[in-house]
């Protein structure tokens, strides 16, 4: 029989589409393993030995945390003498339709390896967005500080706190990867056809821009700031629950118990000196949440994501909610390259099946 499947999986749900080195999702479990460590082993680890994890073997240099950081300084700097030449294209776009028009400016003949260029541009280009749309100048990058550290001194032009570093950092190895997500797969359903890795990470971006990926972190807060007070938590929830409405930051595709991510970003936000009573607030919202969710659908289980805690960190990293999907791609930039670096090691064309279920031709439909 023409076009006979024998199995059909909307949304390619339980189907294997690649094998990889570099990531397990567990969601039974909660756990999430980057090239044989547990994310809360990594918790502490820079970002730059984590991207020297996820590119060994794969790429040809840099691959120690040293070396890594020293090739993204640079990296940034020649970023930076081109940006300030392109921002007023982004004038008229959402900070990630800037994020992509920019990245989209980086030629496939560039001589800095790619899979640096895309790592170190992404910071770059997301602080001098952010930057333009408050009326301020673009900030130069510094090569000699990490990549959390030049991010938020672009960002705020002054020296970021400690704690506010060592923040950023954790949650950018807590996003750095995380399998086969909508994002990830495009690019290296991209990256397949050997259109090269700067397309392949430009299409991963596009993919994250859905609502439905990367943008629930801002809605956390706009939940919070709806409900108010403390008193305002239980009559809220009931409510929302009620009219059928989802509660933002609970629940995911793939975890069926606590997304372990969600663990190292609460931990995250109790070492921030200024979370104040923003953070104690999110807390009691969290725990009445689960106690409705639980009752109401035991069936279902919805626990606490990622996305909750990540607002809490980002705002209280002072970065604007309307950044928040182009702070995602710069942790995420890790993981996409080494997706597609592993992707064209492998050399296979990405090609899966679909089925008709149109018409045929000469085939007479009766009319009902």
């Amino acid at each position: 029989m023409i076009n006979d499947l024998t199995s059909i999986e909307p949304g390619l749900d339980n189907v294997v589409a690649a094998e990889t080195r570099l990531c397990l999702v567990d969601g039974a479990a909660g756990r999430l393993v980057l090239r044989g460590h547990d994310l809360a082993d990594l918790a502490d680890w820079s970002f730059e030995a984590v991207l020297g994890l996820l590119w060994e073997d794969l790429a040809p240099a840099p691959t120690t945390g040293g070396d890594i950081r020293k090739a993204l300084g640079a990296a940034r700097r020649t970023v930076f003498a081109r940006t300030e030449a392109l921002l007023a294209a982004t004038d008229t776009l959402s900070p990630v339709e800037a994020l992509r028009l920019l990245l989209s400016s980086l030629a496939d003949a560039e001589d800095t390896p790619h899979h640096v260029l895309a790592v170190a541009a992404t910071p770059v280009f997301a602080a001098a967005i952010a930057r333009r749309r408050a009326g301020k100048a673009p900030l130069e990058p510094d090569a000699s500080l990490g990549h959390a550290h030049d991010f938020l001194r672009m960002l705020h032009g002054k020296t970021p706190a400690p704690d506010h570093v060592r923040a950023l950092n954790a949650y950018l190895v807590t996003v750095a990867d995380h399998g086969l997500n909508a994002s990830t797969f495009a690019a290296r359903v991209i990256s397949s056809t050997q259109a090269g890795l700067l397309s392949a990470v430009v299409g991963g971006l596009c993919a994250l821009k859905g609502p439905l990926h990367g943008g629930a972190p801002g809605p956390v807060l706009d939940m919070l700031d709806a409900i108010g007070d403390e008193a305002g938590i239980r009559p809220w929830i009931e409510a929302a629950l009620a009219n059928g409405e989802r509660l933002m930051g609970f629940g995911h595709r793939i975890y069926r118990v606590r997304d372990p991510r969600a663990d190292v970003l609460k931990g995250v936000v109790g070492t921030l000196r200024d979370g104040g009573t923003r953070i104690a607030f999110a807390e009691a919202v969290e725990a009445e949440a689960l106690a409705q969710l639980a009752r109401k659908k035991p069936l279902r289980p919805l626990e606490t994501n990622v996305e909750f805690y990540t607002a809490l960190v980002l705002e209280a990293l002072g970065i604007p909610r309307d950044s928040f999907t182009n702070i995602f791609a710069i942790g995420r930039m890790a993981g996409w390259t080494a997706h597609v670096l592993e992707q064209e090691k492998l050399g296979r064309l990405i090609r899966p099946q679909s089925r008709y279920v149109g018409p045929m031709p000469g085939v007479q439909t009766l009319a009902v």
